[in-house]
């Protein structure tokens, strides 16, 4: 791949990496407001039971997807050169699944009541369910923005821009927290499931709608269902339609177990599962979306061997998850009491939800492996083997569930999700290095044991460090853990250098060298600023 894609990749990366940051970032400050406001009881079990069924409407149009799944059918006449062309099918597209979603949209908001007793059979509170129906009716809406704005977004990405739809989930998590917090007094929890419909239409539908008339966004309305482009995307989306990913299928099973615990447990849960996914979103992620339109164009180019390149690059330097998840085990009290200890959410709810936190993180280097994984498949247009794979590894991994219940309670259903993962990104790069012939596959999965070594050898050097900070500091105060937190950090970073010095690990070396690039650069820029304002 010529150099200028890669720095290509790698901005696009930094921006996307940024954002998904920012984006986790004010995703905690959600479930922190929600955490102070209302605690781990009843009332945020129901808001998450009401996410269930508009998580099904998402999959079942393969929201989720567009990136993949539109990007190549319109890169392919942009690349010809018939921008005109590209634009019709972006217009038959968006109109004719738009007006599907929105019947199915009505329809879900009639049968709310049957269906939420459907997806979470174990609520028995009369309140907690009769809330959980209000809230689905009210997020359930927000999916025509979903929709809407991820071709938006699409278009955007073919285009190599990155920077409106980097905005989509800031706005739209501020527009949650500003919502619950304001409308709290009044609607209670509720106020939250307003602020996911507004977030939706702004950030996720108006910002972008902008964003992608800067592009050359020419929309033409029409229902040009017999055109070929529009038949090959319902070949591409329809299986990702039917099957079950990672991703959705964690979503929707930690709920439906969780509905069978005691009451808060959906609510424990669902906090500390978003802690795991901050390593996900930051690494995995940003890095697959920035990266998949360059797999695009290697998979059209016929160039398999640097699209395994590429993707082999991007999984060793993910293999840093693993590490990063260790120092969050160690600090798992002192993260959750520190995220979400205050107003209603006693110790009680932070003790229980440190200890689910340490399950979850045990399969967080796969859940961001997976999503680079995939895209290869995607690149390659093919959407029906990680379908069909994903589908019968939800399948096989369903008796987990009851069995980690019975076993370990929430925690779990935390394990089961963990376990379920590995299993299904180890299988899913092993039948992706065998289709492709990728050469590198070995590499890889020793790599990622030395970062299995790696992180065992830190985590009692880690964990003896928190003894002793905590010894001479209150770790149950807010400023108490945020020393054990830093102290234990700065640990980590230190013994992570020498590791990477040591054992001659590319890609820390790499996150060093472009630190003190990154520092150099500020100070010669504080330099400049100094001397423009003498003169």
């Amino acid at each position: 791949m010529p150099a200028a894609s890669f720095r290509r990749i790698g901005l696009a990366a930094l921006l996307m990496m940024a954002s998904v940051f920012l984006s986790r970032v004010f995703g905690l400050l959600r479930e922190m407001a929600i955490a102070h406001l209302a605690g781990a009881g009843g009332a945020v079990d129901a808001y998450q039971v009401a996410f269930i069924l508009p998580e099904i409407l998402n999959h079942a149009v393969a929201t989720g997807f567009l990136s993949v799944t539109f990007i190549p059918l319109f890169i392919r006449h942009l690349v010809q050169g018939a921008e005109d062309e590209a634009w019709h099918v972006f217009g038959s597209i968006l109109c004719i699944f738009g007006a599907l979603l929105s019947v199915l949209v009505a329809i879900g908001v009639v049968l709310a009541p049957q269906l939420v007793r459907v997806v979470a059979p174990g609520l028995e509170d009369p309140a907690t369910l009769a809330a959980a129906v209000r809230m689905t009716r009210i997020i359930l809406p927000a999916q025509v923005f979903f929709y809407a704005g991820g071709l938006l977004m699409a278009v955007q990405f073919a285009r190599d821009r990155f920077f409106v739809p980097a905005l989509a989930p800031l706005v739209y998590n501020l527009g949650i927290i500003l919502a619950g917090v304001l409308l709290f007094p009044w609607a209670g929890v509720e106020g939250f499931a307003w602020g996911v419909l507004g977030g939706a239409a702004v950030g996720n539908f108006a910002i972008q709608w902008l964003g992608a008339r800067r592009v050359g966004m020419r929309l033409r309305v029409g229902w040009d269902w017999r055109h070929p482009d529009v038949g090959a995307y319902v070949r591409l989306t329809l299986p990702l339609m039917l099957g079950l990913t990672m991703t959705f299928s964690t979503e929707f099973l930690f709920r439906f177990f969780g509905s069978y615990l005691p009451a808060g447990s959906i609510a424990v849960l669902n906090f500390s599962l978003r802690v795991m996914l901050i390593l996900v979103g930051v690494f995995g992620q940003a890095v697959g979306t920035a990266s998949f339109p360059s797999m695009a164009r290697l998979a059209a180019a016929g160039e398999l061997g640097e699209l395994n390149r590429l993707i082999n690059g991007t999984l060793r330097y993910l293999a840093l998850v693993i590490p990063c998840s260790a120092l969050l085990m160690v600090l798992s009290p002192e993260v959750v009491r520190v995220l979400f200890q205050h107003g209603r959410f006693d110790a009680a709810a932070a003790g229980e939800t440190a200890d689910v936190l340490v399950w979850f993180l045990a399969g967080a280097f796969a859940f961001a492996a997976y999503t680079v994984v995939v895209r290869g498949y995607f690149a390659l247009r093919d959407t029906l083997f990680p379908a069909v794979f994903g589908t019968l590894a939800v399948v096989l991994s369903l008796p987990l569930y009851p069995a980690g219940i019975a076993w370990l309670g929430a925690r779990g259903v935390a394990l089961a999700v963990s376990v379920s993962g590995v299993l299904q990104a180890g299988a899913l790069f092993a039948l992706w290095s065998r289709r492709s012939g990728n050469a590198g596959q070995a590499q890889v999965l020793r790599h990622y044991f030395k970062m299995g070594l790696l992180a065992l050898a830190l985590a009692p050097c880690l964990a003896g460090a928190r003894r002793l900070i905590s010894a001479g500091v209150s770790p149950e105060t807010l400023a108490g853990s945020l020393a054990v937190c830093a102290g234990v950090g700065a640990l980590f970073v230190g013994l992570m250098l020498l590791a990477g010095r040591w054992l001659g690990i590319g890609e820390i070396q790499e996150l060093a060298r472009r630190a003190r690039g990154m520092g150099r650069n500020e100070k010669k820029g504080s330099e400049v600023r100094v001397q423009s304002s003498g003169k």
